[in-house]
């Protein structure tokens, strides 16, 4: 049997870039999903989309970040990547890998790495102006991570009973 495929999610902050540049130094497959899979679009359609402002707000790009459904499948049909960072449109390629990692941070840290991250480079998405200079990880990722895991518990319970 050939190797499994993993997605390794959770909110901005909480590792995992880090978790893929470590997967791969130990020789391993692993795909950066916001390098190489992501672009801004409709979660539901897949269509790709323009802001309606000529600069986009940290929610719209949040709200907007999909992977391309069709090279997700391609990479899960190799049977031996992981595959890391989020998007908004988890829900149409979830089912392709035999497990999902989904990393916890505590709030403080979160937000000291989203202020690390945008200190080195202001335009790296991740976090929102949270008032006097001050960035802070936008609520929708939050908001999302708990979608996630109630999704991940329903995907769980419906695999265990097949």
């Amino acid at each position: 049997m050939g190797r499994r495929n993993y997605l390794i999610e959770g909110v901005s902050g909480a590792g995992k870039t880090a978790v893929c540049a470590e997967l791969r130094r130990r020789g391993y497959q692993a795909i950066h999903g916001d390098r190489e899979l992501v672009y801004r679009g409709d979660p539901e359609t897949g269509l790709p989309m323009a802001p309606e402002t000529s600069t986009p707000t940290a929610i719209w790009m949040s709200e907007h970040q999909i992977w391309d459904v069709e090279k997700v499948q391609a990479y899960v049909a190799d049977r031996k990547e992981a595959v890391c960072d989020g998007s908004r449109n988890f829900a149409k390629f979830i089912d392709l890998f035999d497990g999902v990692f989904v990393l916890a941070v505590d709030l403080d840290t979160m937000n000291r790495r989203i202020d690390e991250r945008m200190a080195l480079d202001p335009t790296d998405f991740g976090g929102k102006t949270g008032g006097k200079g001050t960035r802070r990880a936008p609520a929708s990722d939050e908001r999302r991570h708990s979608e996630k895991r109630h999704y991940h518990r329903r995907h769980r319970t419906a695999r265990a009973r097949r």
